[in-house]
């Protein structure tokens, strides 16, 4: 089943945060006719390569033409329009810069992995149970409705303001003709009654600009009490979830909501404030003794401006944080000299705002850095397939001054990943009369010059984004705080479920927590340091915490991936837990565990039965990455062979734990059938032996555990399948122990 007949079974809450990362930037309709292609492509290659990228372009623009032909032919109109929107909109986005298609594609790839992780995984840790309560969704719920509710009292007052400019007006007329009048005439019965009349009318006009007063006071006073409670409240929630989203964890929604109530909010205060304007002009043309106008409207129309600078500083957000294009699930994290894109966005959506609003990045106070590239830029509407006013720089680069570059040598690694910094973003709107500068600032980022301090950079962006809200405390790292231990494991669940696609369970928990606190009691409450997580190795070994972490991430994604998301990779166990768990299994079942002492390592251990019944167990030597490298983890399982004493040599590996047969397990990953090697005469190239890598190993004795870390070492794969068309199994047991034994 492909990948995204998988996501189209999903349960509605996690189809709506499929939803939020399909746009004009990669429409879904393309994601939808074109699945199997784009799921053959490997379009993360393509993101670091302008050729493959190109080509693969080319190719989806010729995938998308033979839809047209398809469509065409069954006369679907709306499909043929959309196609051919779609294919116009690629080329001219794409054409100049094909690479990033690439990155946008494979990001969403990677995201509808995370999230049929996160479908699968049916356990929320306490991060994701406080991100979804439902105190929150009934406060978004009351938001929409007060803000609803709020733009038709504003609608109501309007008409309010209409009847009292129609009843000055009646006013105004008949009030001029009798001044029009002669005075004998004035004197009459019937001008008498009409002065009483237009008493009365005077009396209702003061009442109605008292009541409109009243009500436009009244519109003020509940978009106020919102703005100050439930809106805000609102904003702080998304930007913790984007916090939380940044560093794997569920993807964050709401900001169109809250764009849809700062625009009703905005044009209801702009509505309020036009009604304003229009009492003041009915004050210059009618005027009179305890007249409300002059004495309450400036105080409504310093309110409503306030409120209108107050809401157009809040709507200015980062919508989507700093990020490389070439490692797009590190965000934050900036090298020297290579591009980053970030999005912001103004949450009041006007027309009248189009290109008008010219953003400037800059990048910290400090003068150490300075961001080249194109760092200014107009925010418009075109660029974002839901219509938001926003702005993308997509090629800003964080350079070093040479001023400071002379004490980088100076700094140890952990200086450079601990220091936090900021990209700062200002503007200014001018809007009917007002003039409102606005200012607003990334998520803390972390530069480095060099790839390789990379790890460490995103354990700080990952310890301050789980342990505070804060946005701008650049400080943190001074005396970072202790996180719980409950959180961290959650977070670093997401590492997996976000860059590897498949979450840890309870158990792959249970033994990280084991390697973090050296115990298993309860780990609920416990406060993990920051020195504990990334900074102090590990008891007996060279290396932290997170560095081995880092390097088992790295080996799942780039050699066992596979493997890894279909779960048959325990991965995470002690050699303690993994002998309980074979023990009273199947001679032959066997189980994968990561290294513990070698970093990047994974290896299988076995159970095995002595005649007499004792249970023994073997462990090969890890597997790196240079090692597989030359050939597929599945491959290795397939055709690893054992000798032992006398025996023909033979595949000890049976039953995947707890009993999954190999071939059943394995199967589908393997890359081809199982090689013979040839006769020199069956076609070997000039003469030249053709060979198959077989990984084999070497057993001495009965014992539990090998003599020494080379028992178990594979022999040389081309060595053996040569020695095993042309040697009998004891003159290749004989050569093995001679090599042992002179070694």
């Amino acid at each position: 089943m492909s990948q995204w007949s998988q996501v189209q079974q999903l349960e509605i809450k996690f189809l709506e945060q499929v939803d939020q990362f399909y746009d004009d930037n990669f429409p879904m309709e393309i994601r939808h006719l074109l699945a199997q292609w784009i799921e053959s492509q490997d379009w993360e290659a393509a993101s670091n390569n302008e050729a493959m990228a190109t080509i693969l372009l080319q190719n989806l623009l010729i995938q998308v033409d033979e839809q047209l032909d398809r469509v065409s032919q069954e006369k679907n109109l709306l499909l043929i329009h959309n196609l051919k929107r779609i294919r116009k909109l690629l080329q001219g986005k794409y054409h100049g810069n094909p690479m990033h298609i690439a990155v946008i594609i494979s990001n969403c790839l990677r995201e509808e992995r995370r999230i049929l992780a996160a479908a699968s995984m049916p356990v929320q840790g306490p991060l994701e149970k406080s991100l979804q309560n439902s105190v929150v969704s009934e406060r978004q719920r009351n938001v929409e409705h007060k803000v609803s509710a709020i733009k038709n009292s504003a609608q109501m007052t309007d008409q309010d303001v209409k009847y009292l400019e129609d009843l000055q007006e009646e006013f105004d007329f008949r009030y001029k003709t009798i001044q029009s009048l002669e005075q004998s005439d004035k004197n009459s019965a019937l001008i008498k009654q009409e002065m009483l009349a237009l008493q009365a009318m005077l009396n209702t006009l003061d009442y109605k600009r008292k009541e409109v007063l009243s009500k436009i006071g009244r519109v003020i006073h509940e978009i106020d009490m919102l703005m100050s409670n439930m809106l805000t409240e609102e904003l702080l929630d998304w930007k913790r979830r984007q916090q939380i989203a940044c560093i794997g964890g569920p993807l964050h929604g709401g900001l169109d909501q809250l764009q849809n109530c700062f625009t009703l909010l905005a044009e209801s205060l702009f509505q309020v404030r036009r009604q304003l304007e229009k009492l003041d002009e009915l004050l210059t043309r009618l005027t009179y003794d305890g007249d409300p106008i002059p004495v309450q409207r400036p105080q409504l129309l310093e309110k409503v401006n306030f409120l209108l600078y107050n809401l157009f500083r809040n709507s200015f957000v980062v919508e989507r944080q700093p990020c490389m294009p070439t490692h797009p699930q590190r965000p934050m994290v900036l090298k020297t000299l290579i591009q980053f894109t970030v999005k912001l966005r103004l949450l009041i959506k006007l027309p009248e705002l189009n290109y008008q609003i010219r953003v400037k990045a800059t990048i910290d106070n400090n003068r150490r850095f300075v961001l080249c590239g194109t760092h200014v830029k107009a925010m418009n509407m075109d660029e974002s397939a839901n219509g938001s006013l926003s702005v993308e720089f997509r090629h800003l680069q964080p350079k070093e001054m040479k001023s400071s570059a002379g004490s980088k040598g100076n700094e140890g690694p952990h200086m450079v990943t601990e220091e936090l910094h900021s990209i700062s973003f200002e503007t200014q709107v001018c809007l009917y009369g007002l003039t409102i500068n606005l200012e607003t600032s990334s998520l803390p980022v972390v530069m480095i010059s060099n790839v390789s301090q990379l790890p460490n950079a995103w354990a700080s962006i990952i310890w301050y984004n789980l342990s505070t809200n804060d946005p701008q405390n650049l400080s943190f790292f001074n005396n970072p705080p202790a996180a719980t231990l409950s959180q961290l494991l959650e977070v670093l669940s997401w590492q997996f479920s976000s860059y590897v696609g498949r979450g840890l369970n309870s158990e792959q928990l249970n033994m990280l927590a084991e390697k973090l606190t050296g115990q298993q009691a309860s780990y609920n409450d416990y406060q993990l340091t920051w020195a504990k997580f990334c900074k102090e190795h590990l008891p007996g070994k060279s290396f932290t915490f997170w560095v081995w972490l880092e390097a088992i991430l790295d080996l799942i994604k780039k050699h066992i991936l596979p493997l890894w998301i279909d779960g048959y990779v325990m991965g995470f166990v002690s050699k303690e837990k993994e002998r309980i768990l074979l023990k009273d299994k199947t001679p032959g079942t066997f189980l994968l565990r990561f290294s513990e002492s070698n970093l990047g390592g994974i290896t299988f251990t076995w159970v095995d039965q002595l005649e007499n019944g004792d249970v023994t167990f073997h462990s090969v030597e890890p597997y790196n990455k240079g090692r597989l490298s030359a050939l597929p983890f599945a491959d290795i399982l397939r055709d690893y062979k054992v000798i032992m004493a006398d025996n023909v040599p033979e595949n000890p590996l049976k039953y995947l734990y707890p009993d999954i047969p190999k071939d059943k397990a394995f199967g589908k990953h393997y890359s081809c059938q199982p090689n013979e090697v040839s006769k020199p005469s069956d076609g070997g190239g000039k003469g030249y032996v053709p060979s198959v890598f077989i990984p084999v190993s070497k057993i001495l004795n009965d014992s539990t555990d090998p003599h020494s870390p080379s028992d178990l070492l594979p022999m040389s794969p081309s060595v053996y399948a040569v020695l095993r068309e042309h040697l009998s199994p004891t003159v290749i047991e004989t050569a093995v122990c001679c090599k042992l034994f002179h070694s």
